[in-house]
């Protein structure tokens, strides 16, 4: 569906034509790549609407442009959508063909602008276009041309000038591990997948106010809630995530008795989660979040620890190993600590090993610096942030390949994926030891993803989102980057949401698309193929434990 109105098909703008001829409106039409809307494009098509009562600017497919490697820059929806946005602009249509010959036949503009450049034009795909315009009544205007610029000029600038974070998403776009068709086969190959998140709910709460104010009686900020949204995170957005994404989740947690858990059940399974739970005195912890406008100005926690004796400690264990034995065994699992008590680092080391032989794929993650990251075994996956690895292992100073090798050892996991917040992810793998020189000084790979989101609207719950969406890669089969990509195609999805709410698939497909589109690359014989090769840290020998030594 287009994303406004004005954006039509062929239909509706033959519908739209016809009707504003019965009416007596004068159409006006432009036509052009529209690649990037600089000021001389705005000029161009203000003054073109001066001509007549309604605009239609057509744009060229990105199928039919040929302006050379890497163009379009921006994808035809999007270069639609910010057409569309321009007040001036009444109507917004997308050319499949290679010119607007056809289509001016089609729609018989009363009026047809071109630039300037045009003028003196003997280019016969113009002429012939000039002709059908004046066929059928209409006349050709040249526009002012007063502010001259050139999409091709400025996007090749933008090529000598590129920063890292191009230079990388470049290399990322055009490597075949990651070309488009597998990227969307791994997101296919989520649907029907069994999984089983461990982990307690939060409900996260957005509290929407008016605009703050000084209380009269002391200098404290006054808020006037307006609205509240509310909703299922914690170990529960995993699940809802996963079944978005196509999978079939089982969300093993703890809930007090009552009418709010029967509620959260409701919820959950309305979106096609099961819950099976321990039932707790605790009620489900709340995080309230106060904004102004989309700014967050306040956090409060209602929070009670769990204290889970031994009895319901083993009913907790019980249920996860029922839910992972079931139907032959899960396909991932998820176990996820937030620090709020539900979790001792014994619980965490025995849940781990109760899984383990049932469960395909095993991913771990934390949240907050009362989690026990260090207590996990034997994980195909662990996503900390960069700062709950260091606090976790207490090495703040070292390299961060370092303090990954360390906690890969210390708990025998397969790999670890680092978010670094707006500096986006690194993926690491330990290189089997035939790829190891012999000194084992190179023993990670690293695979860097930047963040694929310009701008953050609210960071909650991105970790949740990259979380589910590389677990369900893995266990499709994807390597430790197309799992660390697809990851992070849902935090940019995420980001861009105010509230924790789940991604589906077709929400991921269209991110993979929009990455692959956005071409911000180099041609490939410019890239530094140096660069092309995996990383390769340097790590003291004498770091390497006996474990991580006898299996490789």
């Amino acid at each position: 569906m287009p994303a406004t109105p004005k954006i039509m098909n062929s239909a509706a703008l033959q519908h739209a034509r016809a009707t504003a001829r019965a009416r007596g409106k004068k159409v006006v039409q432009c036509h052009g790549c529209f690649d990037i809307v600089h000021p001389g494009h705005i000029r161009h098509l203000r003054q073109a609407k001066s001509f007549g009562d309604i605009l239609l600017v057509s744009i060229t497919g990105d199928a039919a442009i040929n302006k050379g490697t890497g163009r379009p820059l921006i994808p035809e929806e999007l270069r639609a959508e910010n057409l569309a946005a321009l007040d001036f602009v009444d109507w917004v249509f997308v050319e499949p063909r290679a010119t607007a010959l056809e289509l001016l036949g089609e729609v018989q503009p009363d009026v047809y602008v071109k630039g300037r450049e045009y003028e003196h034009n003997d280019d016969p795909r113009f002429r012939a276009e000039r002709e059908m315009v004046e066929r059928s009544g209409g006349r050709v205007v040249f526009s002012s041309g007063d502010v001259v610029f050139s999409s091709t000029a400025l996007i090749a600038a933008m090529e000598r000038s590129v920063d890292p974070f191009h230079h990388r998403l470049s290399q990322l776009i055009n490597d075949p591990r990651l070309a488009g068709e597998k990227v969307h086969r791994l997101i296919g190959q989520m649907r029907g997948q069994r999984m089983v998140v461990v982990g307690e709910p939060i409900l996260d709460t957005y509290v929407f106010c008016d605009r703050p104010d000084v209380a009269g009686e002391s200098p404290v900020l006054t808020l006037r809630p307006l609205q509240r949204r509310q909703y299922d995170a914690g170990a529960a957005i995993i699940a809802r995530h996963a079944a978005a994404l196509g999978a079939k989740p089982i969300l093993v947690t703890v809930l007090p008795e009552g009418d709010e858990s029967d509620a959260f059940c409701r919820r959950l399974s309305a979106e096609g989660v099961e819950v099976r739970a321990v039932r707790v005195p605790t009620p489900i912890p709340e995080k309230q979040r106060y904004l102004v406008g989309q700014q967050k100005v306040m956090k409060v926690d209602l929070l009670q620890p769990y204290t889970l004796d031994a009895a319901q400690q083993d009913e907790l264990l019980g249920l996860a190993r029922d839910a992972a034995t079931e139907s032959g065994g899960a396909d991932a699992g998820v176990i996820t600590d937030f620090g709020l008590g539900l979790f001792s680092p014994v619980l965490v080391a025995r849940m781990s090993d109760a899984l383990r032989p049932k469960v395909r794929v095993m991913s771990g993650d934390v949240s907050g610096r009362r989690s026990n990251l260090r207590a996990f075994r034997r994980m195909d996956l662990l996503c900390p942030s960069e700062s709950e690895l260091r606090d976790a292992m207490q090495l703040h100073n070292e390299g961060l390949p370092a303090v990954v090798w360390r906690m890969l050892e210390e708990t025998w996991t397969a790999r670890a994926i680092v978010t670094l917040g707006s500096d986006g992810l690194i993926a690491f793998e330990p290189f089997a030891r035939d790829e190891m020189d012999q000194e084992w000084t190179t023993r990670l790979r690293a695979e860097h993803v930047p963040a694929l989101c310009p701008l953050a609207i609210d960071p909650l719950g991105c970790g949740d989102s990259l979380l589910t969406a590389a677990t369900l890669a893995l266990a499709g089969g994807a390597d430790i980057l197309g799992a660390g990509f697809v990851g992070a195609c849902a935090a940019a999805i995420q980001v861009q949401r105010l509230g924790n709410m789940p991604i589906s698939a077709t929400d991921l497909r269209h991110q993979a698309v929009r990455v692959h589109s956005a071409h911000l690359t180099f041609a490939a014989s410019e890239l530094d193929t140096r660069q092309t090769t995996p990383r390769k840290y340097e790590i003291p020998g004498e770091m390497l434990g006996d474990q991580m030594r006898a299996a490789s």
